[in-house]
């Protein structure tokens, strides 16, 4: 399903959206809201890629907020337009926190329309509290090496 387009960063997860009709606000275009929306379905489905459920949260009484999220938008999309959605982990200390970053292109010509980072901690369900990453949020929120190496050239 992934294009060959010019990813910020190397081996990216990819999540296709189509803009629909209730995506559109007053301007004719998705509304600038729906891009956070869409991030947000693209991170869940980045977990289940990696065989992950939502009741695998639950049963770690475990769970990711996110704490900051910067976000650049760089064109408009309108009804019928797909993206491709890559998501990457960028950071983390294996313990608390993490970073996701985002960049939403548009498959029709390739542009860059969006891109965003979050910066999350892992906090625990039943309390609310911050709390240790789980193996499981430990393996999901770990940096690919090329990403990492990708990261390090840019510095």
């Amino acid at each position: 399903m992934m294009s060959d387009f010019q990813w910020d960063l190397p081996e990216p997860y990819v999540h296709r959206i189509t803009v629909v009709p209730a995506d559109i606000d007053d301007f004719g275009h998705a509304n600038n809201a729906r891009y956070l929306e869409w991030a947000d379905a693209a991170a869940w489905t980045h977990w289940a890629s990696k065989g992950f459920s939502r009741e695998a949260c639950e049963a770690d009484d475990r769970g990711i907020a996110i704490i900051r999220t910067e976000a650049d938008y760089l064109g408009h999309v309108r009804e019928g337009d797909e993206l491709d959605c890559a998501v990457w982990i960028t950071k983390s200390d294996g313990r608390l926190r993490a970073e996701r970053r985002y960049q939403f292109v548009r498959v029709s010509d390739g542009a860059t329309v969006f891109r965003a980072l979050t910066k999350v901690v892992c906090f625990q369900l039943s309390t609310g509290k911050p709390a240790r990453m789980t193996e499981i949020f430990r393996s999901h929120y770990s940096v690919l090496p090329s990403v990492a190496a990708a990261l390090a050239a840019q510095d």
